[in-house]
């Protein structure tokens, strides 16, 4: 029976070491911390519970299939799914507010139509029809098959944006999420919703390509999902069922090197000094510093770059609050900043930014809070730690009133309301997960000339292979999914495996 060893155990990792065991591997998971779930995490205290990674679930067939490849029991018998409708509120800065339905094209055109003015959902429409358009050409290439040799090709945006002609000069193309909300969007308000989009996922509305355009398409079409209990229990669900796998956990194990020979990759060595030989590896985090070669040329994959703009991370509040949550409370509410660019221009520059768009997750869930409360998450994209030094107490303490602040336009008399305010910064992801600068990977995107895209699967070290968020196909729950899929994929069927028919 072959022996894998997994470092880390984030979801691609869990994914990955699941599939495997099925396959018939014998896998052991190294895990430097004490629990498992990597990012997707959970602060309890005096019965209210949050999460403190990820807060909704979109394209959770990524987890149908998981479950169904691993065992009898279906992922909705193992937690509750609730579809969260209405999907989202926007407050944008003129005061307009509204109600987006979840996966309904649709209603969220009416929806538009009526809060914006005629016309406004007809634009954003129609750019869902291009966004559509962008995901059929590259859905399989990008997420569902192992990175090509090729992987150039993925350099061309897909999206479809239209020319534009003009008197007297040239005719133009988006192609950027920031030429899309000018050129084709044109009201301020649907521009602030793209880039609120963009900005959610880690990615800077000016440069990120016209691809970007799939995040709010997969969203508004495959909708949003809330698991019962907070995220984290999607996160057990993955551990059980690796345990019910026989896959056998090693916590407080923390991987400094990956052991070699004769070119191949045969084990890892921990802090201890204790070497555990192994046939493959697999890395759920960042390989490069436990090895001592050049895991990939230019001719291989183009890493994502990380020199030119930190890659940011989040700044969440976790607030306590006395007294129950409206019936007709948005589940997500964002509050768009007034000036978007300048938010940009700050978050990649590595500064705070002074007028930030803030995400408030209410959720509707007894278990999250005592009777007779509430339990609220207010979220922001940030600098990482780094260019800002996010552990020092008077910068957290100043942003969480600027974030508590911009909240209040989605729950009203917040600060009366609040008992207890819990700080997460990228300095705490970057504690408890090892992340750089506590940096959150956005997920892959074609276009760009392939700057948007992760390293593959596979390394120049025969028998490593990465899965995760910081290997293709980038950054998320799904995408984390899907980089477990196509690792194991990789390691039954070799070198010739094309990904799922």
């Amino acid at each position: 029976m072959a022996r894998i060893a997994v470092i880390g155990a984030g979801m691609g990792a869990m994914a990955a070491a699941a599939r495997l065991a099925v396959a018939g591997r014998r896998v052991t998971v190294y895990e430097r911390s004490a629990t498992y779930g990597g990012s997707v995490g959970r602060f309890e205290r005096d019965g209210f519970v949050f999460d403190t990674g990820p807060g909704l679930l979109h394209l959770p067939a990524v987890y149908r299939d998981l479950f169904v490849k691993t065992g009898r029991e279906s992922l909705e018998e193992s937690v509750r799914l609730d579809q969260v409708d209405p999907a989202s509120r926007h407050v944008f800065a003129d005061g307009t507010d509204v109600l987006l339905p979840n996966a309904s094209r649709a209603g969220v055109v009416s929806a538009l139509d009526a809060a914006l003015g005629a016309g406004a959902g007809e634009r954003w429409g129609a750019f869902l029809g291009r966004a559509r358009d962008a995901w059929d050409r590259s859905r399989r290439p990008l997420l569902e098959e192992p990175l090509w040799a090729d992987w150039r090709t993925l350099g061309r945006d897909p999206y479809p944006a239209p020319r534009q002609r003009r008197l007297l000069r040239g005719a133009r193309q988006a192609a950027t999420v920031g030429e899309i909300g000018a050129w084709e969007l044109a009201d301020p308000r649907l521009v602030a919703l793209l880039d609120g989009y963009a900005l959610s996922y880690g990615l800077d509305p000016r440069h990120a390509p016209a691809s970007a355009a799939l995040l709010p398409y997969l969203e508004q079409t495959f909708g949003s999902w809330y698991v019962r209990g907070g995220m984290r229990e999607l996160a057990r669900a993955v551990y059980e069922r690796c345990l019910a796998r026989r896959v056998e956990f090693v916590f407080g194990a923390e991987v400094t090197r990956i052991a070699e020979k004769d070119g191949a990759a045969v084990g890892v060595e921990l802090a201890d000094g204790t070497v555990a030989a192994a046939d493959q590896v697999v890395a759920g985090v960042s390989p490069a510093h436990l090895v001592e070669r050049d895991l990939w040329s230019d001719g291989d994959v183009r890493p994502r770059p990380a020199a030119s703009a930190p890659v940011p991370g989040r700044f969440t509040l976790l607030l306590a609050l006395r007294g129950t949550r409206d019936a007709d409370a948005a589940h997500r509410t964002v509050v768009h900043s007034p000036d978007g660019g300048a938010e940009a221009a700050e978050v990649f520059g590595g500064r705070t930014a002074e007028r930030p768009t803030v995400t408030v997750l209410r959720p509707d869930d007894p278990e999250a809070h005592p009777e007779g409360h509430e339990a609220v998450t207010v979220t922001a994209t940030v600098a990482p730690h780094g260019p800002v030094d996010w552990s020092a107490a008077a910068p957290r303490e100043r942003y969480a009133e600027v974030l508590l602040a911009a909240a209040e336009a989605a729950v009203p008399e917040l600060r009366k309301r609040l008992i207890r305010c819990e700080i997460r910064t990228p300095a705490d992801t970057a504690a408890r997960t090892g992340a750089e600068g506590g940096s959150v990977p956005a997920p892959a995107l074609a276009g760009a000339d392939g700057r948007m895209l992760y390293p593959a699967n596979t390394t120049r070290l025969s028998g490593l292979y990465l899965a995760g968020g910081w290997a293709h196909p980038g950054g998320g729950l799904a995408h984390a999914g899907m980089s477990g899929s196509l690792v194991a994929g990789l390691i039954v069927e070799g070198a010739g495996f094309r990904g799922s028919q």
